[in-house]
């Protein structure tokens, strides 16, 4: 879920700015890397995507016919992890309807789909091909955003809480900029 924090973190930073600000990185007070924002932004933004979509393939959910949909049933590999591997005194977990998602994120559900099948619509063809996709659709950062904040909260939700576990301390911490 820190990955999923990171994104955001690298989303809003990144809007701060029109032009690409150069940036450098020091470690232990020496200059490790000198280049542009992009050298953080680009991998945290691409990486954070593939952790959203992994967590919501282990809720169970997946984009079918461009709606939100549940995994077929066995469609897991064998080694693959869901949530139904975990169980508490009731018994294992459930797969989370997509319904039953969408009724967590406290916006319009429509808003809370889109989101969502953004990450999966993004991670599957806009990292995997190099594609003009991302660039003709302004609204993909935003949805992108939206879904960086809810889907640490659907595995709260549905996993930490039903196991009776505190939520992770998954937040990542950052300074605010000095303008």
């Amino acid at each position: 879920m820190q990955a999923v924090d990171v994104l955001n973190y690298a989303l809003r930073l990144r809007s701060q700015w029109g032009e690409v600000p150069l940036m450098t990185m020091h470690v232990d007070g020496e200059l490790v890397l000198d280049g542009n924002l992009n050298a953080f932004t680009n991998p945290a933004i691409e990486a954070g995507l593939i952790h959203c979509r992994a967590l919501l393939e282990f809720l169970g959910l997946c984009e079918r016919k461009g709606q939100l949909s549940n995994r077929s049933s066995g469609s897991r590999k064998p080694d693959d992890v869901g949530i139904e591997d975990f169980r508490n005194a009731d018994g294992p977990l459930k797969i989370v309807a997509p319904e039953i998602a969408l009724s967590r994120y406290p916006g319009p559900r429509e808003e809370a789909e889109k989101a969502l099948l953004t990450v999966f619509r993004v991670a599957n063809k806009g990292l995997a091909h190099v594609t003009q996709s991302l660039a003709d659709d302004p609204e993909s950062g935003q949805l992108i955003e939206i879904a960086s904040r809810g889907v640490p909260a659907l595995i709260v939700s549905f996993l930490y809480r039903p196991l009776g576990l505190p939520a992770p301390d998954y937040k990542i911490k950052s300074r605010p900029r000095d303008v």
